[in-house]
């Protein structure tokens, strides 16, 4: 009888634990798991199939067209009646556009990066989306709460793609933000296993973003090229680099490696621009050239060593992060 009703009480708290997760109630979701809306990698079929399993995907407007990005939206509609949404960089060229999609095709949630939280933030919330942003600073996760934010994505250096010149890890971001805000915050950088996940809790995030993990999946629109290249990093593969303009984690391939002969002959930022070219993102994530293609992805990239369905990855995840324990010291 005693077992019985241990059971009982720990099932009931566990229970009350998931309905107070401030992440799961502010998106309507089972797990506070978000997937990095990635470009390159997260279009309808990842997006939805996160939603799936109990997550939210978002799609990545950032490597989109307009029409693409309507087409993406109108298909993971399709492809599943769970909440989803859309990752929109405030410095891309066709950004007013891009919102006027969103709001055309009823996107219920939002996040935004790589700008200023106020420039959409209020007109987004009165046509009622949840609104998130990313940020690399407790400086700036301060300036989202002012700004009216539903949710906050702190993300540390060790993320793949652009990120932040300050080189804050997510063990150090996570708790400074924790103590600032009072928002949802969602830790991200450096997360692809549950351990991971439990730790970015443990820290004081109520949920995570993870990226690189959900980049090596059969769903992700990545080229397979990339995808293989990614199970076959080790530790110190990748690199935060050009700064100078905005700061990218990269992995070391030749491309690489051209940039860097540049920083031997002085830091002209106009010959770094000239280098990376036009679509060299493009050009190594979504066509697979290895040598030439600019590849972003995490430091966490090197303990991922399958590319697995979604479905799988999810699987993991919660049975890690109920497989941790606690020690008493």
């Amino acid at each position: 009888m005693s077992n019985f009703l241990d059971f009982g009480v720990a099932k009931k708290m566990k229970e009350m634990s998931e309905k107070q997760n401030k992440v799961t109630q502010l998106f309507e979701i089972k797990y506070p798991i978000i997937q990095g809306g990635m470009i390159w990698h997260s279009g309808w079929r990842l997006a939805s199939a996160v939603s799936n399993n109990g997550g939210l995907g978002l799609i990545g407007a950032g490597s989109m067209y307009p029409d693409i990005l309507r087409e993406n939206i109108r298909k993971c509609k399709a492809a599943t009646n769970k909440p989803f949404g859309v990752n929109v960089p405030m410095l891309y060229p066709n950004l007013e556009e891009i919102i006027q999609i969103v709001l055309e095709e009823g996107v219920k949630i939002i996040f935004t990066s790589a700008g200023n939280p106020k420039t959409y933030t209020e007109t987004l919330k009165k046509e009622g989306l949840k609104v998130a942003h990313v940020v690399s600073s407790t400086k700036f996760a301060m300036k989202c709460e002012d700004a009216g934010v539903d949710a906050i994505v702190a993300e540390g250096f060790e993320a793949g793609g652009h990120n932040g010149r300050d080189e804050t890890t997510t063990f150090c971001l996570i708790p400074n933000v924790k103590q600032h805000i009072s928002k949802p915050l969602i830790a991200a950088g450096g997360i692809a296993l549950g351990s991971q996940m439990k730790a970015a809790m443990i820290l004081g995030a109520d949920g995570v973003q993870i990226g690189s993990r959900f980049a090596a999946t059969e769903e992700a629109s990545s080229h397979e090229n990339f995808k293989n290249k990614v199970i076959s990093l080790n530790e110190g593969d990748t690199y935060l680099t050009l700064k100078e303009l905005a700061p990218v984690r990269l992995v070391k391939n030749k491309f690489f490696h051209d940039l860097e002969k540049l920083y031997d002959q002085g830091r002209d930022a106009e010959a770094l621009r000239e280098t990376l070219g036009r679509a060299r993102a493009k050009r190594g994530m979504f066509e697979g050239d290895l040598e030439e293609g600019e590849l972003e992805i995490g430091q966490v990239s090197a303990l991922i060593h399958e590319i697995l369905p979604v479905k799988k990855v999810f699987e993991n995840l919660l049975k890690e992060y109920r497989e941790v324990n606690s020690f008493d010291l």
